[in-house]
């Protein structure tokens, strides 16, 4: 692509594919951190109850520190903190998950910090044109768990001024901070044989769009083969009408079901796509690391709602301070590319709990440094204790509740979602 770039400029070649994906890796010499946070949310009375996402909706009252938002397919409530620096970011978001709790609570519904629904079936609420076409691209069991039954929490960071650094410092962390934060070891009640059942259900999705994309070379080569690669879920199409009142402005999505790749559209089309369409393309591939001018960090498991600020904070604190990082990466690099294993054992693993517990210690050592309150660098130690320095993910009480002698899950879902 070469001169003022519109979404309407034509993507001819490879070339243009690499332009655009070097555009997600632009420099940005900030260090704002930003955060989104996802909640299954429960009916207090009937936990096993589906909650709609209306229900949710009328309750909430204005938010404090300025959080969108927004609802998963599943009714899956999302609030996306604005970005700032590490302390603003928390402080706001906190003030935003008090006040969505508290008028939950009001309503009789739990927000629930647990990534895959311990309990109830996968049920699709929204049914946006895009999310039909996801639905059948994807198909079943596992899309439908993807779409309606996991929560995460999604680090979105400043790429600073050396982009690449941090890409593969986001990269190399991730089976250890997967490890550490892995909490979602249910699935109708029952053990579903892995610590982040999230991972597990993500990993079972079409793997052009949810293996991690190479790290260690250059980025942007690397992120635009995997643009190419991909394979098509559905064509953007206008609205029929976009004056039509009814269709809200939302364009048509045309799934695609011959396994085609975007590669495969630029020699076979008889259109060459748009910059539109390899943007909405890049927005349909779920990498655990995916670059849009920032990181979006989106392999961390949903986490208690008092327990959020310590995932980010560490997450934060190992991929943009140096110090942090050069410690880190000597212990995780043993670990690195073990998603499945820290999916699967979690801090079981002593592998994976030596280059935890060193990499908690890296970011307590640099929080302070990094602007961080008193309380919140013992907020990140409470937990190594609990979790990390034991090899006991917070996964492992989620599989106590469900299988000790009381079997409290139920209990636990309907009070405050957490222990």
């Amino acid at each position: 692509m070469t001169g003022l770039a519109t979404e309407n400029t034509l993507i001819r070649n490879a070339s243009d594919v690499e332009a655009f994906a070097r555009q997600c890796f632009l420099a940005s010499p900030g260090e704002q951190v930003g955060v989104e946070l996802e909640f299954l949310v429960f009916d207090r009375t009937a936990p096993a109850r589906q909650v709609p996402w209306t229900r949710i909706a009328e309750v909430l009252p204005p938010l404090p520190g300025g959080s969108v938002v927004t609802f998963e397919p599943g009714g899956q409530l999302e609030l996306s903190g604005p970005p700032g620096s590490l302390p603003d970011a928390i402080t706001r978001l906190t003030a935003d998950v008090d006040a969505a709790r508290g008028a939950l609570r009001d309503a009789g519904l739990v927000p629930a910090g647990v990534g895959l629904d311990p309990l109830r079936p996968a049920w699709r609420q929204l049914r946006l044109p895009r999310y039909e076409a996801m639905a059948e691209f994807l198909g079943r069991p596992y899309g439908a768990l993807m779409m309606c039954s996991t929560a995460s929490i999604q680090v979105n960071l400043d790429l600073g001024t050396r982009p690449a650094t941090r890409w593969d410092r986001a990269h190399l962390l991730g089976p250890v901070l997967v490890a550490a934060f892995a909490n979602s070891p249910l699935s109708g009640s029952r053990p579903c044989g892995w610590m982040s059942g999230r991972q597990a259900v993500w990993d079972r999705l079409d793997r052009t769009r949810t293996a991690a994309v190479p790290a260690g070379g250059d980025p942007a080569a690397d992120w635009a083969e995997y643009l190419l690669d991909a394979r098509l879920m559905a064509v953007r199409e206008a609205p029929e009408d976009p004056e039509d009142p009814e269709s809200h402005g939302d364009a048509r999505y045309r799934p695609v079901r011959d396994g085609s790749t975007f590669r495969d559209r630029l020699t076979a089309s008889a259109r060459p796509p748009t910059l539109a369409d390899l943007t909405y393309h890049a927005t349909t591939l779920f990498p655990p690391v995916r670059p849009r001018g920032w990181l979006e960090i989106r392999y961390l498991d949903a986490q208690h709602p008092a327990s959020w600020p310590v995932c980010a904070a560490v997450t934060y604190a190992l991929v943009t301070d140096d110090r942090a990082a050069d410690a880190a990466l000597a212990a995780a690099e043993p670990c690195a590319g073990m998603w499945l294993r820290a999916a699967r054992r979690g801090l079981a693993d002593p592998l994976l709990r030596r280059a935890a517990d060193a990499c908690f210690r890296a970011a307590l050592a640099a929080l302070p440094r990094l602007g961080a309150t008193p309380a919140l660098v013992c907020e990140v130690a409470a937990f190594a204790n609990r979790h990390v320095s034991p090899g006991r993910s917070p996964a492992a009480d989620l599989l106590y509740l469900a299988g000790g002698p009381e079997r409290r899950l139920p209990d636990w879902l309907a009070q405050e979602g957490r222990i």
